[in-house]
């Protein structure tokens, strides 16, 4: 499997992202500069977390317009893979990619610390193989990561089973104590409907190495592979 990570300026994840896809899960990994328009053969496309042009305007919103996007855009269109963490989120919405969008956190503050959530999705890739009933437990660092979206599309997404994870407490719980930022239904993560492209504020890469002292993390990138190498 061969990985590309995008690198827009403002970006900080990306080398977060790059050591856990080639250090820990032993990938190849191409490095992707926005301005770029080859995807240089790279199966799985990642948008790494960071502050993409510096987050003026909406956060995500320049990026989307990169030269690098039309063939990220193009490639998953024709079913290609595409993650995209927190700042890639955020980019994921604003080119429509995922259905929704990413608000301001409800008390109108940047949030960064160690959250809990709970895989939703039983057919998208990236949870199939994770414990449905464990809460893991991953970094957010974000200032606009309340995700919503209308009524009929969050009906739509449940039926698609489309929700990849939402915040939970330590237990697994899913209540409002345990939502950091007012995203709708306490909604982290969510895919499109062809389950090809996959958006999420969490940061997985945050947590999948021994020496973090966590590598809940590390499930999710494990639960990629497993289903694509298959």
């Amino acid at each position: 499997m061969k990985f590309g990570v995008v690198v827009f300026p403002g970006s900080n994840c990306d080398e977060d992202m790059v050591y856990v896809l080639e250090k820990q899960m032993g990938q190849q990994v191409v490095r992707l500069w926005h301005k770029d328009t080859d995807l240089k053969g790279c199966d799985f496309i990642v948008l790494p977390g960071g502050f993409s042009y510096g987050d003026y305007l909406r956060s995500g919103a320049i990026a989307r317009f990169s030269p690098i996007m039309d063939k990220v855009i193009a490639h998953a269109e024709k079913g290609g893979y595409l993650m995209g963490v927190c700042n890639g989120f955020q980019i994921l919405t604003e080119a429509q990619l995922v259905p929704g969008a990413l608000l301001h956190n409800t008390e109108r503050k940047f949030i960064c610390k160690n959250v809990y959530i709970k895989p939703e999705s039983s057919s998208a890739l990236i949870t199939a193989s994770l414990d449905k009933n464990k809460a893991y437990k991953i970094p957010i660092a974000h200032g606009e990561g309340n995700y919503f979206c209308d009524a009929d599309t969050l009906v739509a997404m449940k039926k698609n089973d489309q929700i990849l994870f939402r915040y939970c407490d330590a237990e697994g719980k899913i209540t409002p104590e345990a939502n950091p930022n007012g995203a709708l239904e306490n909604i982290a993560g969510v895919c499109n409907a062809k389950k090809n492209v996959f958006g999420m504020m969490p940061h997985p890469e945050r947590a999948a190495d021994e020496v973090l002292g966590n590598v809940d993390g590390k499930a999710i990138f494990e639960s990629i592979l497993s289903m694509v190498l298959k």
